[in-house]
């Protein structure tokens, strides 16, 4: 079932958390900051949603770094009832994909609840002082990637937030599959 996140609370300070990732070391936010900005997203191996977009995610990523702008992704789904979901897929999927930015591991779950994470992908954009200015979509795709030409909202939320340090005051929530919860 399709879940969406809230909208964007405008300034809410990002939560503290340390992680392991699949490049073996472990990142704080404070590691993961950028000059203009932070995006922390909340993905995984499995869903479709991630998986229809998971190029431009790379895309965006990589250009949005170009702008100063720190990007690290987040998995937290129970990979006990998920098995694609595992830390060991994970490291297979950001060394496959090329991933240009850290791919963390919250086996707790506590990192995705301090984020109050809805679903994947889940995007968290925030200035440089680390306040959110935007929780929305990356574009307008849905299950299936939409067109090629479509509008690069998470790209373009960021490059506002690195250049003002204030994000779009429309924007419209990203949509996936829910966090997978641990029972």
């Amino acid at each position: 079932m399709a879940v969406t996140p809230p909208v964007c609370d405008f300034d809410w300070p990002a939560p503290e958390f340390s992680l392991p990732a699949t490049d073996g070391k472990t990142y704080r936010l404070a590691d993961l900051a950028g000059p203009n900005g932070t995006l922390i997203m909340f993905i995984c191996n499995h869903c479709p949603y991630v998986l229809s977009v998971l190029d431009r995610i790379l895309r965006d990523a990589s250009d949005m770094q170009a702008l100063g702008v720190g990007v690290a992704a987040i998995c937290s789904n129970d990979a006990q009832s998920y098995p694609a979901d595992s830390f060991e897929n994970m490291v297979k999927m950001a060394e496959t994909k090329g991933f240009t930015f850290p791919y963390l591991h919250d086996e707790s779950q506590s990192v995705a609840r301090a984020f109050d994470a809805a679903c994947t992908p889940d995007f968290f954009g925030f200035n440089a002082e680390l306040g959110l200015q935007y929780r929305g979509r990356l574009d307008a795709s849905r299950r299936e990637a939409g067109p090629e030409d479509l509008r690069r909202d998470l790209y373009e939320a960021m490059k506002q937030i690195a250049q003002t340090g204030s994000g779009p005051q429309d924007q419209i929530p990203s949509m996936g599959c829910s966090i997978k919860w641990k029972p």
